[in-house]
This record gives structure tokens, sequence and C-alpha cells, in this order.
């Protein structure tokens, strides 16, 4: 049978199964902590813990039937995936298994199957109606997809027509030929580009295939960690880890390279060039700039200005780590098909205080920014002896919001309960 009617056939006996046992999505009522798991809320919104101590998780994605997996960045005794369950309905999660192939950082749904990508390859299961976790081995999607030694992690989306899309981050700071060295030039053009530093499409309906076998979608993006699938489940949106070392290498003030250059967010349509590693987004000009490494000097603008430009930026080093569009009911109406964006937080703003450590939501109207995004979820960083880390979202079946934390090992689940 082939694989596709295979799928459909898994799809069609999930969709109509009824749960074995209770679990998140049939909850009821939203759970609150006392303290809201230690975090920063607008005003009719809680949080409580799901899970703690599982290791790294990174990405993360719910089950139609509330069951959470997520991908480990450390795999626990070899297995890169850890699946969650909540069994009698109070939103902490008290069932828990690890399987799959090695630590990874991607992870999707689509169809009853569930997708990981390790550092070199992307790998799917199929998922039986009520299990928790799959059994057998999974089939290889894809692998023998590029690795260097820096922006390794693969994160993936998939869309409706079946196009799996894979960030390759780009092995380097700036495509140096010499990497993060002192008054090094890049390399013009960069040979990188042509296996890393990109979204590469592949297709699901087919197994076995190689880096080769798919389409460089897009180029240019240094290291989109943040990748999702936009309202039309077709194209690939996401926002970039921003280059470093513009002080350290080329002599610009501590207090520029603090906050440049701004984190992006863009909307990745087939073919574009975002322009990395020859331009970065000036937050003092508002406006792409050349980089030293090709001749710039933090104003001239040169050939940057035919690349790709963001919808959204934001502070210099924050590290998106995940995004997604918000298509639950729960969350009042101003977020629904708005942007939710995990920054990981920085380690190189000083002078200034490092930053980031959050979750902001970014309102979208026609397709569209709408105004300027905010801070949803913060205290994160709190603990400054041992601080948690946003890393992955997702948007459980009830609409509460999924976040992990990959530094201390936490999931949490945040809730609205007060009024519309």
């Amino acid at each position: 049978m082939p694989l596709t009617h295979r799928v459909l056939i898994a799809a069609l006996a999930i969709a109509t199964a009824s749960p074995a046992i209770p679990v998140l999505a049939q909850s009821g009522a939203a759970q609150c902590a006392p303290d809201n798991a230690g975090l920063t809320l607008p005003a009719g919104f809680c949080a409580q813990i799901v899970a703690d101590s599982v290791g790294n998780p990174r990405h993360v994605v719910v089950a139609p039937n509330g069951d959470v997996y997520v991908a480990l960045r450390r795999a626990a005794a070899g297995s890169g995936v850890m699946a969650l369950r909540d069994t009698n309905g109070d939103g902490v999660a008290d069932e828990r298994h690890t399987f799959g192939v090695g630590a990874g950082s991607g992870i999707a749904l689509a169809n009853g199957v569930l997708y990981f990508a390790t550092d070199t390859s992307v790998v799917r299961w199929r998922l039986a109606p009520g299990a928790l976790v799959p059994t057998g081995e999974p089939e290889v999607v894809v692998s023998g997809l590029a690795r260097g030694r820096a922006h390794s992690a693969k994160t993936i989306a998939i869309a409706n027509d079946g196009a799996l899309f894979v960030n390759i981050g780009a092995p380097s700071n700036s495509c140096q030929s010499r990497d993060r060295q002192s008054k090094v030039p890049g390399m013009d053009p960069c040979t990188l580009l042509d296996t890393a530093g990109g979204i590469w499409r592949f297709s699901t309906g087919r197994t076995g295939q190689r880096q080769s076998d798919g389409e460089r979608w897009a180029t240019g993006l240094r290291n989109v960690v943040a990748i999702t699938l936009g309202p039309d489940g077709a194209t690939p949106w996401g926002a970039q880890h921003g280059r470093d070392m513009l002080s350290a290498n080329w002599g610009f003030d501590e207090a520029y390279n603090a906050e440049n250059p701004g984190e992006e967010l863009f909307r990745i349509t087939q073919g574009s060039d975002f322009g990395w590693p020859t331009c970065y987004w000036s937050t003092a000009l508002k406006k792409k700039v050349l980089a030293p490494e090709y001749g710039g000097d933090g104003t001239e603008v040169g050939r940057c200005a035919d690349v790709g430009q963001p919808l959204v930026t934001f502070p210099g080093h924050w590290a998106p780590n995940a995004m997604l569009f918000y298509g639950g009911a729960q969350f009042p109406e101003r977020y629904r098909g708005g942007i939710f964006v995990a920054f990981h937080g920085s380690w190189n703003r000083a002078p200034l205080p490092q930053a980031g450590f959050n979750v902001v939501f970014v309102p979208m109207a026609n397709g569209a920014p709408s105004g300027p995004y905010e801070v949803f979820a913060d205290g994160f960083r709190d603990d400054e002896r041992r601080p948690h880390r946003p890393s992955g979202l997702a948007v459980a079946p009830d609409g509460s919001l999924v976040v992990t934390d990959d530094t201390r090992g936490r999931v949490y689940r945040i809730s609205y309960t007060g009024g519309r």
C-alpha cells in the first residue's frame, strides 16, 4: 500500500478512536500554580508546571488527545524524545517515557505521524490510536544533513501538502575563512550557503532521501531555530539567530555590539535570500547594512538593499528558539492568529544587562504585524543562579500554550481564566 494511503488510514483511525484514558486535553478547567510557576503573565492568565526535570527539552508538540512530545537536546540513554501524559486531569504529567534515535531539537506531528529531527536526519513513527509511545523502528525520511561544529540543531515544519521544511543552520558566525577571528574577511561568495544557512524542502511522501534530494527553499539565513508554518499551512515563517562579535572582531563600540544585530522574523517565500552573511539588521538605522567582513562600516547599505527584509525585529542577541501562530480558541480574540515567539536569552549583551529569556506576542491582521511586539511571559530568569530559558512552543487542544525550558528541564502550561 502506498505511503500516503497508509498515513491517511492512520489519521482516520486516530480521528475516530476515543481516547483510552483521560489526558491533558480533557482536563476541564485550567489548573494554576499558586505562584504561576514563577512566571509573570498578563492579567487573566495563569501557569502551571506540566513536568519538571525532563532533561533538555527543545521543540514540543501536543497530540489531539493531549499527549505531549518533546525533543531532547541531550538524549536520555540514547532516546531523544520524551512522551508525557496526564492520566488524572490535574494538568500535570504523571506518566513519562523516552524513545528515539539519539538527541535532537526538531519535532512535528502530522496525520498521526510523529517526526523527529536529529542533527543529521529526520525520522518518523506512526502513533497507534491511544498509544503514548510508538513501537518498532522509525522510518528515515532524510539523512545526511549537513552538520558543522556550530548551529548543528535541525528544526522542522510540515506543510498541509506534505512538504517537509528543514532549517540547516550555518556552521559559522559570518562566513570568514577563519571563523570568529579578528579582521578576517568573509568568503565571497560564501560557499557554506551551498549546504547550510537556509531552509531546505523535502517530501514526507518519500523515505531514504538525502540532502541533495531536497530543494533549497530559501538562503541567507544564519540559523532559523524558530520555524513554523503560516496560517495558509504552506509557507514557512521563521526567526533567526543573528551574528555576533562586531566589537571583539571589528572594533565596534561594545554598547553597539550589545544591541546589534537585531533579531529578525521573516515570512520565508520560495527563492528568497535574506542576506546572511553579507548583511545584518542595524537596530539604530532600522535597515540592513553591510557586514564588516564584506567592507561595511555599520552604516553602508550597498548590496543589502536587494535582500529580503524582516517583518518584525527584536533586540540584539535575544536568540529566538521557537515561534507559532496561535490557532486556539481559549485565549482572548486579540491573540487569535497572532504570533508567539520564545526567546532563549542572550549571553553577549555586556555592558548592558543580559536580556530575552521570555515569550513575546506579535499581533497580526491580514497577514501582517498590526502593532509592536509585547512581552507575554516573563520571569524565567528570576533565579539568576539557575535561570530557565524558553525553547519550545505548542498549542494544546484546549487552547493553552505549552512552553519548554531546555536549561532546567521544565515544561509549562499557560492558560487563560479571566474575562474576555
